[in-house]
């Protein structure tokens, strides 16, 4: 749906330059989209604050771009161990183990570096407009385009600014959410703790100093974590963070004799460098509202959650991939901006699930009574407490639906990833597939036994078709699953074809040959719904 063009300033305008920001203005610019970033402050924000970065967003960085990036700065995760007082064993997440994605389920990252990666890529593109200093002050819009005011921090002097859609970025404090009156649901957790990190002197690792390599020392004298924080120049990042008791004050917390008292159960000051401390009040909030026609909401600015899942980053990250596929078919006159309509109804309950997971294990370890802990220690030994709920889907959106509209199948799972073998190559499957909409098919299921109106469908739609078998047998034009990551996820769920959209969600799954037929016919009434002609751009 071709519209006429309307002149601005750029495409989309980016409130706030965190780690969120700066992967999405990464996406768009490959996309050839023009993006104006501005950030109140004057530099970058140098201290770690995520750690981890999980399977999903480590394989949305490869596909999108930016997997140097991911490589330098990652390191696979241990074992996510949870301990009590006596240092026997409650709980153990195994992030070793294979993921979906083909590769170890978490991956920790040093932010700083991280974001330092993005920054040296995002100011050798010419589609970006870095600007520093630059506080939003106003925001407003019309049905074409948003205006948004800049004051520059150091002269006072205010600039008007347009763009197609602009994206509030800017954190928990979020101007661009306050400014909408966007109000938020607390969830109901709220804890006090001091986040310490620490450089491990050259040469030295946790595993010399007998340290916890990634755990949660669940002691009601002391909540403590323990976990890596990636690598700086070569040096083992630490991180320590200790929960506030109820007798203990926030500006006490804060003090350096307070950090070194604490520190000094697990490490000496000689044996590396303190780098920040910092008193966080971790909570659960998510925004009631995540778009207001051309503005969205992103990252903090619309959702926190405590860190013990690791996902603060990670969701905010899944926010823009969830955007930028939208934006893109959007901002090409390809469809109709109601395609936005879907962000909110598949992001929110998302995370909300996702915060609800962080909240039980913050309910965990967020124990100061011993009698509490005593019965929190006798149902996890014993095997009678409830376990961790599992890691949430998608139960709205852009999804294959019944003809009473609900989603049906495997619509909104994530979908299987590996190393595969094609051309008589060897590779991720997704180096050798563009992003986008992709059939993928089994050999029960072949191209051939489609419908002449579904393949005409297929070719109209511009959808990306990957047969995928078994590495025994492929042939060169097939895809070998070499991992065996991909065909046993479809055989353990009785499918021989599965639409994956952009964001590696399953759109939907099929069983056999005429149920790809109206899989396919599913997809052409969803993309109806939003004037979308062409889903690969």
């Amino acid at each position: 749906m071709k519209t006429g063009a309307i002149k601005t300033d750029f495409d989309v305008i980016h409130i706030g330059y965190g780690p969120v920001s700066k992967t999405l203005a990464v996406m768009l610019d490959r996309l050839d989209w023009k993006v104006g970033i501005f950030e109140k402050f004057a530099e970058v924000y140098p201290l770690p604050r995520a750690v981890c970065i999980d399977h999903e967003i480590f394989r949305m960085l490869k596909a999108s771009g930016m997997g140097d990036i991911a490589d330098k700065v990652t390191s696979p995760a241990p074992v996510y161990r949870w301990f009590n007082a006596d240092w026997k064993e409650l709980l153990s997440i195994d992030w070793t183990a294979g993921s979906i994605s083909g590769g170890p389920e978490v991956n920790f990252v040093h932010q700083p570096s991280f974001e330092r990666e993005l920054d040296k890529d995002i100011n050798s593109r010419k589609n970006i407009s870095l600007n520093y200093n630059s506080e939003a002050v106003a925001v407003k819009q019309n049905d074409d385009y948003v205006t948004v005011t800049i004051k520059n921090v150091e002269t006072g002097e205010e600039t008007d600014y347009t763009a197609r859609y602009l994206v509030g970025m800017d954190g928990a404090n979020s101007f661009v959410r306050e400014s909408l009156g966007i109000t938020r649901t607390d969830k109901g957790f709220e804890a006090d703790w001091l986040v310490v990190d620490f450089i491990l002197n050259d040469g030295l690792s946790a595993k010399d100093l007998g340290l916890i390599e990634c755990g949660q020392h669940c002691n009601p004298k002391r909540p403590t974590t323990i976990v890596p924080g990636g690598f700086e120049n070569g040096k083992e990042c630490r991180r320590w963070e200790f929960m506030r008791l109820p007798h203990e004050t926030k500006e006490e917390m804060i003090t350096e004799a307070k950090v070194q008292e604490l520190l000094g159960d697990w490490i000496k000051p000689d044996q590396g460098t303190l780098v920040r401390h910092a008193l966080y009040t971790f909570r659960s909030l998510v925004a009631n509202q995540w778009r207001e026609k051309r503005i969205l909401l992103a990252g903090d600015a619309a959702h926190l959650m405590p860190p013990f899942m690791g996902q603060g980053m990670c969701a905010g990250l899944r926010d823009v991939w969830n955007l930028v596929w939208k934006l893109n078919l959007i901002l090409k006159g390809a469809a109709s901006d109601n395609l936005l309509d879907s962000y909110e109804p598949e992001r929110s309950p998302h995370i909300s699930d996702v915060i609800d997971a962080s909240v039980y294990l913050g309910e965990v370890i967020c124990v100061s009574d011993e009698k509490q802990a005593a019965e929190r220690d006798e149902a996890f030994l014993s095997g009678t407490a409830t376990p961790p709920p599992p890691f949430p889907i998608l139960t709205d959106g852009f999804l294959q639906r019944n003809q009473a509209g609900e989603i049906v199948g495997l619509a909104g799972e994530l979908s299987p990833h590996a190393v595969v073998r094609h051309d008589g190559k060897t590779g991720r499957f997704d180096d050798f597939v563009p992003n986008g909409f992709t059939l993928v098919l089994t050999e029960s299921c072949q191209l051939n036994d489609l419908s002449a109106d579904t393949k005409a469908k297929l070719s109209s739609l511009n959808i990306n078709i990957a047969v995928v078998v078994n590495k025994l047998t492929a042939t060169d034009a097939q895809f070998a699953d070499t991992q065996n990551n991909i065909l046993p996820f479809m055989t353990e769920n009785d499918i021989c074809a599965m639409l994956i959209r952009p964001d590696f969600y399953l759109f939907g799954a099929a069983q056999t040959s005429d149920a790809v037929d109206q899989l396919v016919e599913n997809l052409v009434t969803q993309a109806a719904k939003y004037d979308i002609e062409i889903l690969n751009q």
